[in-house]
């Protein structure tokens, strides 16, 4: 009687996130398995000359919102002298869970202490990056 061993080899490829962009980045998979899901920032920022605008008009507080949603607040008095970074203390950043796309786009505007729009427009939030806008008044 002859024994017949039969060996098989699973080439074995792990699956899971491989964009390194992506908050749930897995450096063992080998295999993308469509499960990356994303985060991206945004902070908004104005220079001096454009403080010294909105304190001539008369304005002295701002309200940020993203889709109709409040997201922050500062003294219109409050300016930078180039593009802070995200979560840098006082400055207004937006943080976004953009699910399973790497970017996203999002309606916001920016509100006098009267209510009245000093801002509007789209911002593009990209996975795994801080957008720097300028704000010119």
């Amino acid at each position: 009687m002859t024994a017949l061993a039969v060996l098989t080899f699973n080439s074995c490829k792990k699956e899971g996130c491989t964009n390194a962009d992506a908050d749930n980045f897995d450096s063992a998979a080998k295999k993308d398995d469509g499960s990356c899901t994303y985060t991206g920032e945004v902070v908004l920022w104005y220079n001096s000359a454009t403080s010294d605008d909105l304190d001539f008009d008369g304005i002295t507080t701002l309200t940020y919102y993203v889709d109709g949603v409040v997201v922050g607040s500062s003294s219109a008095s409050v300016f930078w002298t180039g593009a802070p970074d995200c979560g840098t203390n006082g400055s207004i950043t937006v943080t976004k869970d953009l699910g399973t796309s790497n970017s996203k786009s999002f309606n916001y505007s920016v509100k006098d202490q009267d209510g009245d729009e000093a801002w509007s427009g789209t911002l593009n939030f990209v996975g795994n990056q801080c957008t720097a806008v300028e704000l010119t008044y």
